[in-house]
């Protein structure tokens, strides 16, 4: 298959979305060895979870059928550029190459915030969320005993 096939299939998954109404039409198909080892739709709606995101779902499925959380030598093709929630899991996982077919523009334009998001990570001024430091004394113990581990596994 070529990249081209797949980004079709990332966009059947997202369409699936067009009568089952589990979430937004957002696709995703992770590829290793050029075998499709992970799908995901959009499943916002149907598990009223805002993090089952398409790009989400189909690391979990990945990771689930290869047995490890290190999805390193896979390709992400998904049928939108991926919102920054999406983007940080991408790069936890791993993956280095992602495809995507629409733009966050693109997913702007029919209500989605990705784009603002964007913004909002680039102009820190903008006062969406508030950040307050609270207790490092006390939480900073466990990243200590955590750090003293010998069999602690860095991922």
């Amino acid at each position: 298959m070529e990249n081209l096939d797949y980004i079709k299939l990332a966009t059947a998954e997202a369409e699936k979305n067009l009568t089952s109404n589990e979430g937004g039409p957002f696709g995703a198909v992770i590829v290793k060895d050029n075998v499709i080892v992970g799908t995901g739709h959009n499943q916002v709606l149907l598990n009223n979870d805002p993090t089952c995101h398409a790009e989400i779902q189909a690391i979990r499925n990945a990771c689930q059928n290869l047995g490890t959380y290190d999805l390193t030598d896979c390709i992400l093709y998904t049928s939108c550029y991926p919102c920054p929630m999406c983007l940080s899991a991408t790069i936890w996982a791993n993956i280095k190459t992602i495809y995507y077919g629409n733009t966050a523009e693109d997913a702007d334009k029919i209500g989605f915030r990705d784009d603002f998001m964007y913004q909002y990570l680039a102009d820190k001024s903008i006062n969406l969320l508030e950040l307050k430091p609270l207790g490092r004394d006390i939480t900073i113990k466990t990243f200590e005993k955590y750090q003293a581990k010998p069999d602690k596994k860095i991922y």
